[in-house]
């Protein structure tokens, strides 16, 4: 019965990490995606790399901004959850 604790609260850990890790990607992609869509909906022009590419280069931008952010908190997740979990702590 405690394994299953351990391991179900742990799963809820790593989901609940990997929500706030994908956090700034998503709501960067979202306002993008609603930005140039507005644009070509009032401008009337319908191409299809022009939804893509400037999407792809805000997620690029806020990636490598929040690269740092990341691997902090997956580190940290590691160290003080998994790794006391694996050695047997």
């Amino acid at each position: 019965m405690e394994s299953e604790v351990i391991f179900f609260d742990t799963l809820r850990q790593g989901l609940w990490i990997a929500v706030i890790i994908s956090t700034p990607i998503l709501v960067v992609a979202l306002v993008a995606g609603l930005t140039v869509g507005l644009f070509q909906a009032l401008t009337s022009i319908q191409e299809m790399t022009l939804t893509f590419v400037p999407k792809l280069a805000a997620i690029i931008a806020v990636f490598w901004l929040s690269m740092g952010f990341m691997t902090r908190t997956l580190v940290s997740f590691f160290q003080d959850h998994l790794i006391p979990i694996i050695a047997g702590g």
